[in-house]
């Protein structure tokens, strides 16, 4: 069988320079050659920029090729690994995700394969990376988000009150914090699924209250609940069907895995 020819790259746009990156991960990138270095940059920046308005094919190609040109560069396999997430491709994103930790030592995606885990139907081993030791080093956003996806997995299990207990002790201590809205979001929604529906108003108003960026849809779930209908104009679109588990594209996507690369 002949060989085949190494497929076209993707176009980078005209204003992208490559040094729109972190400093980190220019750093990773010196391990190449200073043209694929500077090649692979590019790729990685109109990876960011394309998952921004979710093109998900553009920004994979773009991903597949700085993965190509350097396989053993952390950010490009967490990039590719990031844009299958995204596209629902648990498996695969699941894989570059371990490579990531093999290459670099860190459990920083511990959230993202917690997810994947359970995107692929598999909660018993979810729950088992839930309880290893690495998750118990990570960072305290980090530790937050492994919560919220613990719970939803429970729910899964149907376990809808040991779900809620799970988030229970961290929900009064969660004010003021970046991750309150979604913590208490899902808490709403684990004591909605076992009957408690006036403590999950409850917590649905508290979110919508501290999600001033609209990270969730806390206050159409309030608005549910109180039976208010919101009648669409003529020229709205009509309104995309929800995710009955937030999950970094849905609502408890992990901030810290869910970092987009840079």
């Amino acid at each position: 069988m002949p060989k085949q020819g190494r497929r076209p790259e993707p176009a980078i746009a005209d204003d992208v320079t490559g040094d729109e990156l972190d400093r980190s991960v220019r750093q990773q990138l010196r391990t190449l050659s200073k043209e694929n270095a500077d090649g692979v940059a590019k790729h990685l920046v109109m990876v960011a920029a394309l998952l921004e308005v979710d093109d998900l094919d553009g920004a994979m190609a773009h991903a597949e090729t700085a993965a190509r040109r350097a396989g053993r560069v952390p950010a490009a396999r967490e990039a590719l690994g990031f844009v299958a997430y995204r596209a629902g491709d648990y498996a695969r994103a699941l894989t570059e995700f371990r490579t990531v930790r093999r290459l670099t030592g860190s459990s920083h995606l511990l959230p993202l394969m917690v997810d994947c885990e359970r995107g692929l139907g598999r909660p018993e081993r979810a729950l088992e990376l839930l309880g290893s030791r690495e998750a118990q080093d990570l960072g305290a956003e980090e530790q937050m988000e492994l919560l919220i996806v613990g719970s939803g997995i429970r729910r899964d299990m149907g376990q809808a009150e040991a779900a809620a207990l799970a988030l229970q002790g961290r929900v009064g201590k969660a004010s003021g914090k970046p991750w309150a809205g979604r913590l208490w979001y899902a808490y709403a929604d684990a004591l909605l699924d076992a009957g408690r529906r006036d403590e999950a108003r409850e917590w649905f108003g508290r979110a919508a209250a501290a999600d001033a960026d609209g990270e969730t849809d806390a206050a159409e779930r309030l608005d549910e609940l109180d039976g208010v209908v919101v009648a669409p104009s003529e020229e709205s679109e009509p309104m995309p069907g929800r995710d009955d588990e937030p999950m970094p594209g849905r609502d408890d996507e992990p901030v810290g895995g869910r970092d987009e690369p840079a």
